[in-house]
């Protein structure tokens, strides 16, 4: 993967010593989502580290539920990238995805930005294994 002047190279997966190393230079997004109904924004905004953005799995990262495509089938290209824009990601953007579940949310952001050729990186631990402020 080539990078971009300023564009730090980012593994698959980064450690939070290295997400905090690189704070001013990537984009953190907060990808919490629950099963149990309990709301990914509302995790979010009871605290996250600085200059986070939360991307909603149900809105974001996902097309309307179908019977056909299940729960979260794959939005739209240009809904996808209309969210992603408005959320300060774009071409480009270096972004280090975290969740609380293990990584198993904050993944499918990683894997959908990686498939098309942006840097992005899971935060190994989630946001659990951030250091603080």
């Amino acid at each position: 993967m080539a990078s971009e002047p300023n564009t730090p190279e980012l593994p698959v997966v980064v450690s939070p010593e290295w997400a905090v190393e690189h704070r001013g230079e990537v984009l953190l997004a907060d990808v919490r989502w629950y099963l149990d109904g309990r709301s990914g924004r509302a995790a979010h905004l009871a605290g996250h580290p600085p200059g986070a953005v939360f991307v909603d799995v149900d809105t974001d990262l996902a097309g309307p539920a179908t019977e056909d495509g299940g729960r979260h089938p794959l939005p739209d290209p240009q809904d996808f990238a209309e969210s992603m824009a408005a959320l300060g990601i774009g071409d480009g953007t270096p972004v280090v995805a975290y969740d609380d579940s293990g990584g198993s949310t904050a993944a499918r952001l990683v894997w959908m930005l990686r498939v098309l050729g942006s840097p992005a990186a899971l935060l190994d631990g989630g946001i659990g294994a951030w250091p603080g402020p």
